[in-house]
């Protein structure tokens, strides 16, 4: 069965690796195990299916992305004055664009959002699948509206309902995230501060940085 200890990362990794390339639907287990350097009776002591492992893997990078928005969005990198807020949604920003140029680097091309890509390519699929990309898609809105509310609190903005505010905001960003892959070209991303600011109605020193 090949070593234990590591064999389930490896499947994640290349799994995920896959899918981001690949897609979910195209790839078949016996590839996934080959690129994961495991034989297939490997797979199947972890996974029941393709389907259970889709979901570890959204599993997985959804928890290490959450992390990374987090601290986006409550870290202390930048905004001391009136625009604190706001300039943790200029830092998700940031962190979204450095991570794409880092999958292109590797990659040799803009590989896009695998929650994204997901979503578009199984939105009238596997059912388990698609409410799980609904759960974390809401949690990315909540996350942002916690940054809008604060905003617009400190009087940094002027939208009425943050909830729709954070919807659009997320839906923008993976908008342009996927015109990043469409275009090969993470430049793509650079609309989205100036962008948000005018969706927001920003009433701060942000808006001529």
């Amino acid at each position: 069965m090949g070593r234990t200890s590591d064999a389930r990362e490896r499947i994640l990794t290349a799994a995920k690796t896959l899918m981001l390339s690949r897609g979910y639907s195209a790839l078949g287990v016996a590839e996934i195990c080959k690129a994961a350097g495991v034989p297939k009776g490997s797979f199947y002591y972890f996974f029941a299916s393709k389907e259970e492992l889709a979901l570890a893997v959204i599993d997985e990078h959804w928890t290490g992305q959450r992390a990374e928005w987090t601290g986006a969005l409550d870290g202390d990198g930048g905004g001391d004055g009136a625009d604190r807020a706001l300039q943790g949604l200029r830092r998700l920003y940031e962190f979204t664009a450095a991570e794409l140029r880092a999958g292109q680097r590797s990659c040799g091309t803009v590989t896009g959002c695998l929650l994204g890509n997901l979503a578009l390519e199984m939105s009238t699929g596997t059912a388990t699948v698609r409410e799980r990309l609904r759960e974390i898609f809401d949690e990315q809105v909540a996350l942002v509206e916690e940054t809008v509310a604060e905003a617009r609190g400190r009087g940094e903005v002027t939208v009425a309902d943050a909830h729709e505010a954070a919807r659009a905001l997320v839906a923008q960003l993976e908008g342009q995230v996927l015109f990043a892959k469409l275009y090969d070209d993470v430049g793509r991303l650079d609309v989205l501060w100036p962008n948000s600011l005018a969706l927001l109605g920003a009433r701060t020193s942000s808006t001529t940085d």
